[in-house]
């Protein structure tokens, strides 16, 4: 600690780590702590974090509480699920996505209050740390920022309960024992990992899941929805208009039903290492496979598989943590401008751990019946051009085989 702190913003859950970071935060910089909890969806009770926060002595009008879930799906959720980002082909960066929200609110409150540094609850050995503090960098180039993971010696679950006790920070008797595994949740997912999931040889016990339906016990029947898009945004389920939040919500409600969304990944992270995790994602699979399926009518061949290449790249800033840097401005703005015509209506099926696309049509269809047909096309495409065109691609292939084959 080599400067004084007076004021720190501290992204705080309630939850024991946070709770303990609060109070060594007080003792440590002898400061002011203010609180800010984000509702993304995560489906928990949030107001004991305001209980526990005014407990720990902080004062009514620095504890923030702020509901983001809308805010958090039209402007990050959204923009992500335009570009089709999977960070290594799969992982739908549930967790990535909500932490430029979460540091940008943060900065707007330690603006709001005259604070001159911030805090998180990240360890020093994961991904969030990264995001979070690029973030913050990113938005207030000069702000302090504090992370306890990796100033204080408390190294262990042990440390973290014994600190607790003494300084009478309510511990959930769910934290005494030897925790399984740790979660991250938000509208868009849940995450799980650590403990019994470390070994990647052995299978994620069901007890893990929380988010979906073991897919064999799932409905027997298919069910069947659409979604409407416009502009690359979804609007509708089952042609009931909804807000972007409305929507991921009612399709995770879906999703959970028959069991969607279940991805067990060995991922590399941003700091080197590789780590094993259980994501669940049921609204988020069911959305961009519909989004897949009405870019399949509207996009250009040429803009949808540039898109494909620029969506790899995309997927990393996200995961990695750049969220506000200008390569990923570019980018978005290059995709937005792509799905200006990305309208119309996708119908799926929902079966037993897996969602396919089964119908979709769309004001702004390039396919053509009258061209793809093997039946009399009335000469909407001459067969004969192709041999031409076979022809020209052919060049340089019948040059190299003349040279290589004498």
């Amino acid at each position: 600690m080599s400067e004084k702190i007076n004021r720190v913003v501290l992204a705080y859950s309630g939850g024991l780590d946070t709770s303990v970071i609060l109070k060594w935060l007080q003792q440590t910089y002898n400061c002011e702590v203010v609180t800010f909890t984000a509702d993304l969806g995560q489906g928990e009770e949030l107001e004991p974090a305001r209980k526990k926060a005014e407990a720990a002595g902080v004062k009514p009008e620095h504890i923030f509480i702020d509901d983001l879930r809308e805010e958090f799906v039209r402007d990050y959720v959204f923009p992500m699920m335009r570009a089709n980002a999977l960070y290594e082909g799969l992982y739908l960066l549930g967790t990535s996505i909500a932490r430029p929200l979460i540091a940008k609110r943060q900065v707007e409150i330690a603006r709001q209050v005259g604070a001159d540094a911030v805090a998180h609850g990240a360890t020093g050995k994961g991904n969030d740390q990264v995001r979070f503090e690029l973030g913050y960098y990113a938005l207030a180039p000069d702000i302090k920022v504090i992370a306890p993971w990796r100033e204080w010696d408390l190294h262990s679950r042990t440390a973290l309960i014994d600190f607790a006790e003494k300084h009478q920070i309510s511990v959930p008797k769910d934290k005494r024992g030897e925790s399984p595994f740790s979660t991250d949740a938000n509208l868009l997912h849940t995450s799980s990992e650590g403990k019994v999931l470390e070994d990647p040889w052995e299978e994620v016990p069901d007890y893990v899941y929380s988010r979906t339906a073991n897919p064999e016990d799932a409905p027997d029947a298919p069910e069947i929805i659409t979604i409407d898009f416009e502009r690359g945004d979804g609007i509708a389920l089952n042609g009931k208009a909804m807000s972007p939040a409305t929507l991921l919500a009612a399709l995770n409600d879906l999703g959970r039903k028959h069991g969607i969304g279940r991805l067990d990944l060995v991922e590399n992270r941003f700091v080197g290492m590789k780590s094993r995790g259980m994501y669940e994602t049921p609204g988020g699979t069911i959305y961009t496979c519909a989004h897949r399926g009405i870019e399949q009518l509207t996009l250009d061949r040429g803009a949808a598989h540039l898109k494909d290449e620029l969506a790899v790249r995309y997927a990393e800033l996200v995961y990695n943590g750049f969220w506000f840097a200008p390569e990923r401005e570019m980018l978005q703005a290059a995709i937005d401008h792509s799905q200006e015509k990305v309208a119309g209506t996708v119908r799926l099926k929902l079966y037993k751990g897996s969602v396919n696309v089964i119908g979709r049509k769309s004001p702004h269809s390039l396919y053509s019946e009258k061209v793809v047909t093997f039946e009399d096309d009335e000469g909407a495409y001459d067969q004969r051009d192709a041999a031409g065109f076979i022809k020209l691609n052919a060049l340089r292939l019948r040059l190299l085989g003349r040279r290589d084959r004498g």
